[in-house]
């Protein structure tokens, strides 16, 4: 699940495996089929994320009930820890220059979105409305940052300025979650699922006015776009839940 791809090296993919008791991280690359893990870790791994440079991983570990982001060095293969609170961290997306991550967090009693610098400090909220925020996803341009939104028995997709300004709701639904920037920066993919029918994939463009079904006519969820490829069209990654019809 949580698949993402590397935006130096669009071959590479990283993702987390579930087995009956253990949780890994892998990277995979997709033109030579090559799979290798980042190693064992003492708790549950997460949403692992690549930075713009492909050097480095940032994720989530869940271990003795709290969870907190670490981000790993592919070439040292160094685990550096960037959060020691007591709520739960996770989520990280790194800016496109590398130099500051966003992830969410629950330390203050619902889950917000906060900034942090690459090596963990100067850690801040951004978040300023009301309702749970989840997973962001910092656009490739740097100038905004996607989100998904719980407020009122309804789940949105939205961006706000990389400062938490300026936040504005794309698209609201039963339920929709994940949000994927598209390597131009101007559309958004995510999961929606409507009451009582399947998860699929959709997109809405930074207008909030279009609004589409995605080419991926499957059931699927946690979309991942792709960097541009020399290919006529992108890849994208999709994670699928047990329920889910095979890709």
């Amino acid at each position: 699940m949580s698949p993402r791809f590397s935006a130096s090296q669009p071959d590479e993919v990283t993702y987390v495996a579930l087995g009956k008791d253990y949780s890994r991280i892998y990277l995979y690359n997709l033109t030579t089929g090559r799979r290798e893990s980042l190693g064992e870790f003492d708790g549950q791994v997460l949403a692992p994320r690549f930075s713009n440079d492909g050097n480095k991983v940032a994720f989530s570990i869940i271990r003795g009930g709290n969870t907190d982001i670490y981000v790993m060095d592919l070439r040292s293969r160094q685990l550096s820890r960037l959060t020691s609170d007591p709520g739960i961290d996770t989520s990280p997306s790194f800016s496109p220059d590398g130099s500051m991550i966003v992830f969410n967090s629950d330390r203050s009693g619902s889950p917000r979105l906060y900034v942090m610098r690459a090596d963990g400090s100067g850690q801040r909220p951004i978040s300023r409305g009301g309702g749970s925020y989840t997973a962001p996803s910092w656009s490739p341009r740097g100038d905004l940052i996607a989100f998904t939104k719980q407020s009122g028995g309804r789940f949105s997709t939205g961006v706000m300025d990389a400062n938490g300004g300026n936040e504005r709701i794309l698209s609201s639904s039963y339920f929709e979650e994940g949000p994927s920037w598209a390597p131009n920066g101007r559309y958004v993919m995510f999961a929606r699922q409507t009451r009582g029918g399947d998860t699929r994939l959709w997109t809405v463009d930074l207008s909030g006015r279009v609004v589409a079904q995605a080419g991926y006519n499957g059931r699927g969820t946690d979309p991942a776009w792709s960097p541009l490829l020399d290919a006529p069209a992108d890849n994208i990654g999709i994670g699928q839940g047990p329920d889910s019809c095979p890709s």
